[in-house]
């Protein structure tokens, strides 16, 4: 634990500009990111006696041990500023909303030739217009299925599309006139975009047009006595009223606003937020966080601004956000939001009407949401924290193991032998910090020498980055003052400007988390008394002997431990017996999936692939020219050189590259006897 005052900067050091500022750990790594309209201000106040801080203030600034600033010109910069850290750096101690669950959205493909309506989840892509979020994926078909009578736009894979293109023939969808079918040319590239538009502007809320539209195409099919088309037309019509009628009607027609609710107490706080479009409800999600630093609501808000709009532009950023307080720097948080939008953003408190009716529903969905939650988490802190205390009984740990790693091989009869180390801390997987391994060392199976390897690597990174900290130093030089230089005279400057630490010696960190940087408490090893045998002299071979090993055995879920003869028998309705599993499984499913991922991809390769300077795109020339692999080792080099962009030296090179893989014999089906060409895509 760090004395504040070891650290703190000189009087006058720090400017009294606007800034971001980060305070920094005995590691380097940062564990705070902070904004203010005066830095010297700001920054000063985190340096009062520690009794005059709020509790979560006082842990961070004795757990940090040094602070350093970047002057910015204005207050939106800073605000960009911050949020691009945070996300950047991922300080333990700012407040990050998680989702409860991940949403699927309503996405439209316009970057795509033919746009293509799909449910998606998962980070936005650029270029693909997204609606929602919902809360069930087949609420998003329900509704698209209503829609794909007005608007039949294509919703099928590029596989589908590409079948159904060489073959000339539609799929369903296309034949009951729910897809335009641009696959076989009924409608043009530029018809189908255009259609893929309307169907965004009718999502987006220009609701009323359409219909209306409809409505009087209908009654002219009715006077020009065309009855079929007027009946599909009133079809048409009432589809998208029921499409409409999935969202509640809550505000105006012209309403575009997002609704941010908060309920919170002394630990954790939850969001909900109602996204409102063309007056109807077109999405919610909620947000739970742990308050880990003093922030009132305002600060939450602020927060989940940022969170919510940060990689947004254009009309994914409402005219309104409604919010229950204002942000500390309301205008420079407005600005802000209008930057990304493109135009003005109203930014304020509810304060009659329906808005503040509907602000008061979407807060008693966050109070209910952090309620749910309090509960779920209360069961499953319970159990998590038996289940560690019993394998810390079972093992004969002096602690709990907070943090696990566990190690697993996988090869298919000795080919492909990788391996995964799989985190969890505090009971919880840490996906984040996964890793897979290629074995390096030898070839051939041979699980016991595998595991010595992955484990001899993983920690010998481990030591290398305690090295690299000066964690391993007798007397390190005192990093503890890291406090920052004074901002030279002269005009202010227009960007952003690091601030020098005068006596930090210089450093390769950045603060960003690093893959082998933290050491767990117990490592676990998919196998018997062999592979835990294994891992533990490669750990004795690192000189490394405070980290706990064991290994967790399929056939009777036996857990072994290095020098033991018997193994540790759990019971089976033990709560630490089933999260050694769960940690053994996941360590499984990880590896076997890389393992596969390498197999498929040494089975598509091609001989074309050894074939120096020739990318991807000319690879594909070829195989488009010849139709075939084994159509191009047949041609000659004179050949070869006709197809756009290969060179007779190339050509020269692809020749002999295939020749040298040519194959002695057909391969042939024993199940039918038929001769296996070689497959028109490349491989061989």
């Amino acid at each position: 634990m760090a004395d504040p005052s070891s650290y703190r900067p000189k009087p006058g050091q720090i400017p009294d500009s606007p800034g971001v500022y980060k305070f920094r750990d005995e590691h380097r790594r940062v564990i705070y990111v902070g904004k203010a309209k005066n830095l010297r201000q700001r920054v000063a106040n985190y340096f009062q006696d520690l009794a005059n801080l709020h509790p979560r203030t006082r842990t961070m600034v004795t757990t940090a041990a040094s602070v350093e600033w970047t002057v910015v010109s204005t207050e939106v910069e800073a605000l960009q500023l911050e949020y691009s850290w945070i996300k950047e750096f991922d300080p333990r101690f700012n407040v990050k909303y998680r989702d409860d669950k991940s949403y699927p959205y309503l996405a439209v493909t316009l970057n795509e030739e033919f746009p293509r309506v799909q449910v998606m989840r998962g980070a936005k892509k650029k270029g693909v217009r997204y609606f929602g979020p919902y809360g069930h994926a087949w609420a998003i078909r329900e509704t698209v299925d209503l829609m794909l009578r007005v608007f039949p736009v294509r919703t099928c894979s590029a596989g589908v599309f590409k079948n159904a293109a060489r073959t000339g023939r539609p799929c369903l969808l296309g034949y009951i006139g729910k897809c335009s079918a641009p696959c076989v040319g009924r409608v043009t590239p530029e018809e189908h975009h255009e259609l893929a538009e309307d169907f965004c502007d009718f999502m987006a809320g220009r609701t009323g047009t359409y219909i209306r539209r409809l409505e009087k195409d209908m009654m002219q099919a009715a006077e020009e006595m065309e009855y079929e088309r007027a009946a599909r037309l009133r079809d048409d019509a009432e589809a998208l009223k029921r499409a409409m009628e999935k969202s509640a009607v809550v505000l105006a027609d012209a309403t575009d606003a997002d609704l941010i609710a908060v309920a919170e107490d002394e630990l954790e706080a939850a969001l909900q937020i109602f996204h409102v479009r063309g007056g109807r409800v077109r999405g919610q999600r909620g947000w739970v966080t742990d308050k880990v630093e003093a922030v009132d609501t305002s600060g939450l808000v602020e927060h989940a601004l940022q969170q919510l709009y940060g990689e947004e532009r254009g009309d994914a950023v409402p005219k309104e956000v409604l919010v229950p307080a204002l942000p500390e720097d309301a205008e420079a948080v407005s600005q802000w939001l209008a930057e990304r939008r493109g135009s003005q953003v109203s930014l304020r408190i509810p304060q009659r009407g329906d808005k503040k009716d509907l602000m008061a529903t979407v807060q008693r969905n966050a109070q209910q949401a952090l309620g749910l939650h309090k509960t779920k988490r209360a069961s499953d802190l319970t159990t998590r924290s038996r289940a560690l205390e019993e394998i810390a009984e079972a093992l004969g740990l002096d602690t709990a193991p907070l943090r696990i790693e566990c190690y697993d091989i996988s090869h298919l009869q000795g080919d492909d032998v990788v391996a995964s180390m799989v985190v969890f801390e505090d009971g919880l997987a840490r996906k984040s910090e996964y890793r897979r391994f290629q074995i390096k060392g030898f070839e051939g199976q041979d699980d016991v020498r595998s595991m010595h390897e992955v484990i001899g690597r993983r920690f010998k990174r481990y030591l290398q980055e305690k090295e690299r900290t000066g964690e391993w130093e007798e007397h390190p030089t005192d990093t503890a003052t890291a406090g920052p230089a004074a901002p030279a005279a002269g005009p202010a400057p227009t960007g952003p400007v690091p601030a020098v630490a005068e006596d930090a010696e210089p450093r390769e960190d950045d603060g960003r988390p690093k893959r082998f940087a933290y050491p767990p408490q117990l490592v676990v090893v998919d196998g018997g008394q062999p592979q835990v045998a294994a891992a533990k002299r490669a750990l004795d071979e690192l000189g490394i002997d405070d980290i706990a090993v064991c290994g967790l055995a399929k056939r009777l879920e036996e857990v072994w431990l290095p020098d033991d003869d018997d193994p540790v028998v759990l019971p089976r309705s033990s709560e630490g017996l089933y999260l050694l599993q769960r940690v053994r499984d996941e360590a499984h499913r990880f590896a076997i999936t890389y393992q596969r991922a390498k197999r498929a991809k040494r089975i598509r390769t091609s001989p074309l692939d050894d074939v120096s300077g020739l990318g991807e795109t000319r690879k594909q020339a070829l195989i488009k020219h010849f139709g075939s692999v084994k159509k191009l080792r047949q041609a000659t080099i004179d050949e070869i050189c006709e197809v756009p962009g290969i060179g007779r030296r190339t050509a020269e090179s692809v020749a002999a590259a295939l020749a040298s893989t040519a194959p002695a014999a057909p391969a042939v089906n024993t199940a039918t006897g038929e001769i296996i060409e070689e497959d028109d895509g490349g491989n061989s």
